[in-house]
């Protein structure tokens, strides 16, 4: 997670990984957590970062506690100032990465090959590994600069993912538009979901995916 705004994104894309039974290596920048504080009231700490985590998950996009029930013990945390970590190295196992939400900032880092914490670090190794990158840009409008780093990006290999929900999957609640979000960001690193209703060419009609 990078300092964006969209904490609901990172929040459903995390759920649907650990409902897919995958393990998730988990990096929160010191930016993400002063946004996360301002959009959920939640102060994410590395000493309880176990009990913060469970508690923001828990949470619908509307911020009503309760709404999800998470199991968070398949996630390893890793501090963003931590350049030794495993998610350092490209003999540490992962399939991938996914940057949600990633700012602007996080687009310039990445691009330019930084490695100023572990979310740059982790993401550079992501890509000389050629591993999969999706980045899920969440910035409107954007500049000619952001939009050179995105292509950057799309060049080094990576999947830019805008932060641009659809409206024909029948959304009829906030949550429905970030699952659709968080869907196609799991789409892009190819990890199975159900969280949004895919198009089938039909009008009205649909399939869960």
């Amino acid at each position: 997670m990078s300092g964006a705004s969209g904490t609901p994104y990172a929040a459903a894309v995390l759920r649907a990984l650990l409902g897919a039974g995958e393990a998730v290596d988990l990096v929160v920048s010191r930016a993400s957590r002063l946004t996360l504080l301002d959009e959920t009231g939640i102060s994410f700490r590395d000493a309880h970062w176990q009990e913060d985590l469970r508690e923001w998950l828990a949470r619908g996009a509307d911020g009503k506690p309760g709404t999800f029930d998470v199991d968070v013990s398949g996630v390893r945390y890793w501090s963003a100032g931590d350049l030794a970590a495993g998610p350092s190295s490209g003999s540490y196992p992962a399939k991938g990465m996914l940057i949600v939400p990633a700012s602007t900032a996080c687009v310039a880092g990445v691009a330019l090959g930084l490695s100023k914490d572990l979310l740059q670090r982790a993401a550079s190794v992501t890509l000389k590994e050629r591993r999969t990158l999706v980045v899920a840009v969440r910035e409107t409008p954007l500049n000619g600069r952001t939009l050179r780093h995105l292509v950057a990006l799309d060049d080094a290999g990576a999947q830019v993912v805008p932060t641009s929900p659809a409206f024909y999957a029948g959304a009829t609640h906030i949550q429905d538009l970030v699952d659709f979000v968080a869907g196609r960001v799991l789409d892009a690193a190819g990890v199975e979901h159900g969280l949004y209703r895919r198009w089938t060419g039909e009008l009205g009609g649909g399939s869960a995916g």
